[in-house]
């Protein structure tokens, strides 16, 4: 359950410690009629009708595949050649399904068509769609609620808020259905890729819609950007607690919080091996990868363009199988995308099932299995197999009420996924260290 009082660091590290040992099935709630103080207000997000034409809209290529160039998707290929000019791997792949794509003078349906060299290939980029987000009785687990704010936690697999390819399912649509909620948060000034809708954190300059004239700012930022309540965000694959704002004082003021970086955040992540030293800090710029723009690097050195200061502490608190994997605890200094992903693989750790940063199953068999007896090698291959997100949960979420100004903060245990491969590994070096119960493994202070 969560905690609404004010807690010093040794007290959040106990609250850690507790949610760690705790083992419970929870079950998702819904909460019902009886919130009648959800705001009366439109139910349906519906995003600012551009006034103006997207900034991509009606990019045209018109190329042909070099001579002897090996086969390789459409989607990708064309992202290769536009790219660089912002136009997004998703947004090519509308323009693919929306027909607007022809291949030796045929059009092409499919993103996974195979071009080769010789081939003639032309694209016409298509205009944004406006996005609507409609209220969907989807359960929430609710962890605390009043007039002002919501704190839920957020299962894995959910996807924040509509974007394109996730045009419903999403936290947004359920927090529609629990409670009107007028879209009054809106823009940044750097638009979210919208190959990423499930970028994380609060990696958003936030302002009022009304601070801007048309002319300032393009339709598509107001696109990715309106959306009821969310002040932050979490990865599609990540579990744990977000705050979301029902009125627009509550908006700004937890926005502002996330901007001056003053909101406590601290997850939990499996990772694959164990960093050395057991715990630091670690400052290091993260941009988008120049080779794969749903992926985050980090860039020592801020030789990268686009390149924003990230700052991160990690401490390990447990080291399984002679260090084949640990529990790491982050806390977040900055709120960049994907920044625990991207620091954690710049430290050479990447999360435990996170296959777009490294952590893939294979890695981590590689590490477990020799520090492990091969009587158990099965039963890590049948729990790698298993994983499906990276394993990462926001575990403790603090910051000041944005009205009465109490300091309020919540815990909440990882779900029973995470629990299962913690418990795992957990057995897995018991054995390895020969012990058949009542040993622990190594535990970092």
């Amino acid at each position: 359950m969560a905690t609404t009082a004010a807690a010093s660091p040794p007290a959040i590290a106990t609250a850690l410690s507790a949610l760690l040992r705790r083992q419970r099935r929870r079950s998702s709630r819904c909460v019902g009629a009886s919130h009648a103080r959800c705001l009366a207000a439109d139910a349906n997000a519906e995003a600012v009708a551009p006034s103006r034409r997207g900034g991509h809209g009606g990019t045209r290529l018109e190329e042909a595949v070099p001579a002897g160039e090996g086969r390789s998707r459409i989607d990708a290929w064309i992202s290769a050649r536009l790219g660089g000019g912002g136009v997004s791997r998703a947004r090519i792949q509308a323009s693919i399904r929306a027909g607007l794509v022809v291949v030796n003078g045929r059009p092409v349906s499919k993103v996974s068509h195979m071009v080769k060299g010789g081939d003639i290939v032309s694209c016409t980029v298509s205009e944004l769609q406006p996005l609507r987000a409609e209220p969907e009785d989807i359960p929430l687990d609710i962890v605390y609620e009043d007039d002002h704010l919501l704190v839920v936690n957020k299962p894995a697999h959910m996807v924040v808020h509509p974007a394109p390819g996730n045009a419903n399912g999403t936290l947004v649509n359920a927090i529609l259905h629990h409670c009107k909620i007028s879209t009054f948060t809106c823009l940044a000034r750097n638009s979210i890729d919208d190959e990423c809708p499930d970028s994380s954190d609060d990696d958003i300059d936030v302002f009022d819609v009304d601070q801007f004239t048309t002319g300032e700012v393009s339709s598509e930022v107001r696109e990715a950007l309106v959306r009821p309540g969310i002040v932050h965000r979490l990865d599609k694959g990540t579990s744990g607690l977000l705050v979301v704002a029902k009125d627009e004082h509550s908006h700004a003021q937890l926005a502002e919080q996330f901007k001056l970086h003053t909101i406590r955040r601290v997850y939990i992540s499996l990772t694959c091996g164990a960093p050395n030293p057991n715990s630091g800090r670690i400052e290091v710029p993260i941009a988008r990868d120049p080779n794969n723009r749903i992926r985050m690097i980090a860039t020592p050195g801020s030789g990268h363009r686009y390149a924003r200061n990230a700052a991160s502490r990690y401490k390990v608190r447990e080291v399984f199988a002679g260090g084949g994997s640990a529990l790491v605890e982050w806390r977040l200094e900055t709120g960049r995308t994907h920044q625990i992903r991207a620091h954690a693989k710049y430290l050479g750790i990447p999360l435990l099932g996170d296959e777009t940063y490294g952590g893939t199953k294979s890695m981590a068999l590689s590490l477990l299995r020799p520090r492990t007896p091969s009587r158990y090698h099965c039963d890590l291959s049948n729990m790698i197999s298993k994983i499906d997100r990276p394993c990462l949960h926001a575990a403790l979420l603090g910051f000041k009420h944005p009205h009465s100004g109490k300091i309020l903060e919540f815990s909440c245990p990882p779900p029973d996924d995470f629990t299962e491969v913690l418990n795992e590994l957990h057995q897995v070096t018991l054995a390895s260290n020969g012990n058949s119960g009542g040993g622990v493994a190594r535990i970092c202070d």
